[in-house]
């Protein structure tokens, strides 16, 4: 019997029991559709985060308190016993070459209020130097001036939520903002950025660091960014960076390039990604074993079948082939609707969150639902072809 032959007959035994085939093939599709909706969420994530570290400008060198080596990365649980100040930020200027930009971040929520709207975001707060260090697109006005950072002024620039939500129809430029209950004036917004390493760049304010100081009560800055002249002298700067601090705070910091930071947030999600990817392919282990089980039943229900074949001739190959290719049948058929199920998931879920269907994700999918079948679908076919045709022709 030829491999035409046998997947005709297998595809007429899987038809003469539709219901049975979907129910055995869900699980399949379950497990596919789960990796490639887990895996797109992941990669999406991870391009999303890459797209923003890379968007925040060129030749950064950032600057954290506490030691990321030993806590294992930003927010890993680390204790940091002194935090940045304002002073350490101008030690840092005053020590590097004038042709290298230093910005000290202060990041806080607030809490926004015109007229009777209002809503919650982030501050966002720097000095004159923020333009040049960040890639920043003004839609109208302007950033914060040294005299403005000196005199701790109440102005302010917007994102492109914020105006939306407080400013409808309106020119914001000039207007009063309640922030945390100060009157600030808006001096400038900035065009629609989207999601980034900070968060929603279109959900935050920017202000002057001194005035985010007053506003939130302290004197301690979040970070300290410096923005190198050029591409060659990262490193450099980097290195001094660390000489200039070590004195005062020991090995109780960390400096990374804009690289290094990348490579660690890849890093970071790209063993998630993996993560997520083995946890759905648990389903796709379910999902073979069912296939096995109903092999074996199928098997036990054609046993009179496979003794009347063999006594007429068929081999233990054809037999053997005839199973193997209803159960590759089952999971290949499970693995493309649940590529196609997953692809249309990650493309609703991209409305909430970002979501990359990556080649590599689909393959890896459909090769595994492919060999599945392969593997759970060996053994029922290996009984049925052992099978002694005399007492199968016997069984009841």
């Amino acid at each position: 019997m030829n491999v035409v032959e046998s997947f005709r007959i297998a595809l007429r035994a899987l038809g003469a029991n539709k219901v049975r085939s979907a129910l055995t093939m869900l699980g399949v599709i379950i497990g596919v559709a789960a990796v490639i909706l887990l895996v797109a969420i992941g990669s999406g994530v991870q391009d999303e985060i890459t797209g923003s570290i890379e968007g925040l400008g060129s030749n950064l060198v950032f600057v954290f308190a506490g030691n990321f080596e030993d806590g294992g990365g930003p927010g890993g649980g680390i204790t940091i016993r002194r935090q940045f100040t304002l002073e350490d930020a101008d030690l840092v200027q005053r020590r590097l070459d004038d042709r290298h930009a230093v910005v000290p971040i202060v990041q806080g929520p607030a809490t926004l209020r015109v007229g009777n709207r209002t809503m919650r975001t982030t501050i966002a707060a720097g000095n004159e130097f923020s333009d040049t260090v960040f890639t920043s697109e003004y839609e109208s006005g302007r950033g914060y001036r040294r005299s403005e950072v000196v005199a701790a002024s109440r102005v302010v620039v917007i994102g492109s939520s914020v105006r939306d939500r407080l400013f409808p129809n309106q020119d914001p430029l000039g207007r009063t903002l309640n922030v945390s209950g100060q009157r600030f004036t808006v001096i400038g917004h900035v065009v629609a950025q989207g999601g980034s390493l900070t968060g929603d760049q279109d959900n935050q304010i920017y202000m002057p660091v001194t005035t985010a100081q007053r506003l939130l009560g302290s004197t301690d800055i979040s970070s300290i960014v410096v923005k190198a002249d050029t591409a060659d002298e990262v490193d450099a700067v980097k290195h001094q960076v660390e000489s200039i601090l070590r004195p005062g705070f020991g090995d109780e910091f960390t400096v990374l390039t804009q690289d290094q930071t990348l490579g660690l947030f890849q890093a970071i999600l790209g063993t998630l990604t993996f993560m997520l990817a083995g946890i759905a392919g648990i389903s796709l282990l379910v999902g073979g074993i069912g296939i096995m089980n109903i092999m074996l039943v199928s098997v036990s229900e054609r046993t009179r079948e496979i003794g009347i074949r063999k006594a007429v001739g068929a081999r233990t190959h054809d037999i053997m082939s005839q199973f193997v290719i209803e159960a590759v049948s089952l999971s290949v058929v499970g693995g493309v609707v649940g590529i196609a199920l997953g692809a249309a998931g990650a493309a609703v879920l991209q409305q909430w969150v970002p979501t990359e269907v990556t080649v590599w994700a689909v393959g890896l999918a459909f090769t595994f639902s492919a060999a599945v079948g392969i593997f759970f679908g060996v053994y029922p076919a290996y009984k049925a072809s052992r099978l002694d045709p005399i007492e199968a022709l016997r069984y009841e």
